[in-house]
């Protein structure tokens, strides 16, 4: 049977919507935000400075479990002190407190240097939202062009082309590349859009919520392609595109808007690779399902 066109499923785009806006409504928001790497920016919104540098952190080294990562966070953020502009300032000082640390691939002078190179960004502009800000209309509202600059800028003060080994590399990827920038766009999500309660709207003025991509993870991956609002297999840049194009449907105004809901859908393991009645059973996607889809839907 020929398979039927992908369009089918976005032109019934009202059921598809109907269950994002169920997803996004049952999320317990309170709840799931202390489970999560944001929870961790939220205790210095009274600082902004710092939540921009914890916000940088935190992002650039999420992945994998999320539990040992929280545990790592906590562990940097305790070796720094209760201001990471203060700390920051400091090269050697923060090198010596962060010597030890590890997480995955990254080592403490990784991120030492992406916070010294951070700072002395952030010093040079007035915030990280604002050199964002910044490249962002010196690029006439690019944001790819626009982050990449960014993120030139915060390797280059920190020296983090200069250091061996993957981690230094991998902290902060080039989003002039193929991938999805993932880490980066999360930093995006939490900083410009809300306040919410999630995400905390620190650059909003910097940047246009409706500007934003969003940041696609194993969990956001499977959900959309459930979705049919992808069928590509790798999580690229292309990926990243297609989904918030979209999600742009549901919101253009704010296409990131179902991120956190989804992703805690994924991460709850309420989310499997096939249908599975259990797991499945009270799912608020279920209806628009590919994996429950009457035979030869879209």
């Amino acid at each position: 049977m020929p398979r039927a066109p992908r369009v089918d499923r976005l032109a019934a785009g009202g059921a598809v919507h109907r269950a994002l806006e169920e997803v996004f409504d049952r999320c317990d928001r309170a709840a799931r935000v202390k489970t999560d790497p944001v929870e961790f920016v939220h205790r210095y919104a009274h600082a902004p400075l710092d939540a921009e540098l914890v916000a940088l952190v935190a992002s650039s080294v999420a992945f994998g479990n999320v539990t040992a990562l929280r545990a790592k966070l906590a562990d940097a953020l305790e070796r720094l002190g209760p201001s990471l502009t203060r700390a920051a300032d400091d090269e050697p000082a923060v090198r010596r407190k962060l010597r030890g640390w590890v997480h995955r691939v990254y080592t403490g002078d990784d991120l030492a240097g992406l916070l010294v190179g951070a700072r002395r960004v952030q010093r040079a502009h007035g915030s990280l939202g604002a050199a964002l800000g910044g490249a962002l209309r010196d690029t006439e509202g690019d944001l790819r062009e626009a982050l990449a600059r960014f993120v030139d800028a915060i390797r280059r003060e920190g020296k983090l082309d200069q250091r061996a080994g993957r981690g230094a590399r991998h902290l902060l990827p080039d989003p002039r590349g193929a991938s999805g920038c993932k880490r980066l766009l999360l930093l995006l999500r939490w900083m410009v859009r809300g306040p919410d309660g999630v995400d905390l709207g620190l650059w909003r003025a910097q940047v246009d919520p409706a500007q934003l991509l969003v940041p696609v993870d194993v969990h956001i991956h499977k959900l959309a392609k459930n979705l049919g609002l992808t069928r590509r297999a790798g999580t690229s840049f292309r990926t990243t595109v297609e989904i918030t194009d979209a999600l742009r449907r549901f919101d253009a105004r704010d296409p990131t808007r179902f991120d956190f809901a989804l992703c805690h859908l994924g991460m709850a393991g309420r989310c499997p690779s096939k249908r599975d009645p259990v797991r499945c059973e009270g799912c608020g996607v279920l209806p628009v399902c590919r994996h429950w889809a009457p035979r030869g839907a879209g």
